[in-house]
């Protein structure tokens, strides 16, 4: 058995929008509060924007890290506050599981920066396989699950602007929070794959 959602069946669906709080932490202060408050959650979603380079052989340093409850999302504005002892410290805490996506790539791009070590991370593409989904894209994944479509409107937008829009943090706190909903949820075992609309057959694959 195999579950995957078409480009149709995904434009077709209502777009999802981010239920709880967003908070922007762009000084020390700031970070400090939110790490004391998210130390209280063992189970949190993370994700990272990145500057979009259009210019071949040019990357960037990643601008935005987001962490976040199911009622929160903490946008760490990593371009302007850096990788602190302290964030470090909770990046490396193998008591607290961060939930993301593709985190190679993520890995990758905070590797390139700041010295840190990536612990307790569970990364989805390796846990959705266990549920017959082939779609690797957090898109997808969410929309085979709860039959909403996530915008990336926002995903090139220029994440180190002196100010971001709220666009771009509700674009950041939904890929974070979508994480960590669909961790919640699998793990409570409420998806049953032989149940799913988005089965496919060898007939119907491209």
């Amino acid at each position: 058995m195999k579950i995957s959602i078409s480009k149709e069946q995904l434009s077709s669906l209502d777009r999802v929008t981010f239920p709880g709080k967003i908070h922007v932490v762009d000084t020390l202060p700031k970070l400090d509060k939110a790490l004391s408050e998210l130390k209280s959650s063992t189970t949190l979603g993370f994700d990272t924007e990145t500057r979009p380079s259009f210019k071949k052989g040019v990357s960037h340093s990643v601008a935005l890290m987001q962490i976040s409850t199911m009622e929160d999302c903490y946008l760490v504005r990593i371009n302007k506050i850096g990788i602190p002892p302290s964030l470090r410290s909770f990046l490396e805490d193998t008591a607290i599981t961060k939930v993301g996506l593709s985190l190679k790539d993520d890995f990758g791009v905070i590797h390139k920066g700041y010295d840190t070590d990536m612990l307790g991370f569970v990364d989805l593409q390796k846990v959705v396989p266990q549920y017959c989904i082939a779609d690797a894209s957090l898109q997808k994944i969410y929309a085979i699950l709860f039959d909403k479509r996530i915008s990336k409107g926002q995903r090139l937008s220029n994440w180190e602007a002196d100010n971001l829009t709220d666009a771009q943090q509700e674009y950041a706190a939904i890929d974070a929070w979508a994480c960590l909903k669909i961790y919640n949820y699998l793990s409570t075992k409420a998806f049953k794959p032989e149940e799913s609309k988005y089965i496919i057959t060898d007939k119907n694959e491209d």
